[in-house]
């Protein structure tokens, strides 16, 4: 079975290469859903796909091939290539960013999940703009998500939708596949139209240092204003939502708990409503007062993948909410904390937004 990978930080098409210099390598998935990898590395003692600690050794052929099947499990499955102990970034293997840094990944086809297909509908368009930061003083960076008839003399909602800890602005739409998600809801009517902005919440306030609180700052400060002035965009509470992943979640939760009167929909993926290891929760106070949680917000919504290494938290978070009488929605999906559980999360989401 051959798969296009394709979002990718690099290419739309496969990269073909130049088998009569670099020989004939990369990689095939199998109709099992197994993947089998040729790498060329004739001076290496040994070449392994390394998913986080399971290692899965390939095998020297003639030539300096090294080959192997590997089963890799179903959905967005980032590994690291080992040679010689070595983590090597494959240019023949498709490139993503994450885990801090550029990796290779291979998306293996998911049966019956295919709402996340290019054919037979209309796409939206991600665009890329740089915004100035009063916060960071600098200039910042965000992708945007139109609809595919996106009309410049109509007005939209807006969801703001956040990646997690290691990875940026890009996730959503190269890992998550967000904007193709969102195509294939409104060509069958759905979810409503509506924009996505994506920001970088891993901001560096100086090098080497990521602080994740300074991300809310900056949405309230300087990425809302910017993009109430760029796009025809509603402006109140109930055409306004935000969402996001893992650590994108944390910062979810402060700024819509903490900013009621800005946000009418909250979306906390694989998420925490209270940081795992402990910090100061002065935005958990609106959940004191079920009244006002529950006449701020039309949806509140919180899911997690059955296998998440968090899922701890979650059930703490659930233990927290027991006697509090606010109106929640709580999902599980199938997976760890993984780009397939947060795609589950979005395709699930989306349809619940701005009163369609």
């Amino acid at each position: 079975m051959s798969v296009q990978p394709l979002d990718t930080a690099v290419s739309f098409d496969m990269y073909a290469g130049e088998p009569s210099r670099d020989g004939n390598q990369g990689f095939e998935v199998l109709a099992d859903g197994r993947v089998h990898f040729r790498i060329m590395a004739p001076n290496a003692r040994e070449v392994a796909i390394d998913q986080f600690g399971n290692v899965k050794p390939l095998e020297k052929k003639d030539g300096g091939m090294w080959e192997g099947t590997v089963d890799l499990g179903r959905g967005f499955q980032y590994f690291f290539l080992k040679i010689d102990g070595a983590d090597v970034l494959n240019p023949y293997l498709p490139i993503g960013y994450g885990c801090c840094r550029p990796m290779n990944f291979i998306d293996v086809p998911v049966p019956g999940e295919d709402w996340d297909s290019l054919e037979g509908v209309a796409h939206g368009a991600v665009a890329r703009h740089y915004y100035p930061s009063s916060v960071t003083g600098r200039t910042e960076s965000c992708l945007v998500y139109t609809p595919p008839h996106y009309d410049a003399n109509k007005k939209y909602p807006v969801l703001y939708l956040q990646h997690g800890y290691g990875e940026n602005e890009t996730g959503w739409v190269y890992q998550g596949h967000a904007a193709r998600i969102a195509d294939q809801l409104l060509a069958r009517g759905e979810i409503q139209e509506m924009i996505i902005v994506m920001g970088n919440g891993m901001v560096q306030v100086e090098f080497g240092k990521m602080d994740r609180m300074v991300f809310p700052e900056i949405l309230l400060k300087d990425l809302i204003p910017y993009i109430e002035k760029t796009y025809p965009v509603y402006t109140d509470k109930w055409h306004r939502a935000m969402a996001g992943l893992s650590m994108g979640s944390y910062q979810t939760s402060i700024v819509t708990l903490s900013n009621p009167d800005l946000f009418g929909y909250a979306g906390i993926f694989s998420g925490f409503l209270r940081f795992p290891r402990g910090s100061e929760e002065k935005h958990l106070a609106l959940l004191e007062d079920s009244e006002k949680f529950n006449e701020s917000f039309r949806v509140f919504y919180r899911a997690m993948g059955t296998e998440d290494q968090f899922y701890a938290s979650f059930e703490n978070d659930d233990e927290m909410l027991k006697d509090k009488q606010v109106n929640m929605i709580r999902r599980t999906f199938p997976g760890g904390h993984d780009w397939g559980v947060w795609r589950r999360c979005i395709h699930d989401f989306l349809p619940m937004l701005f009163g369609k």
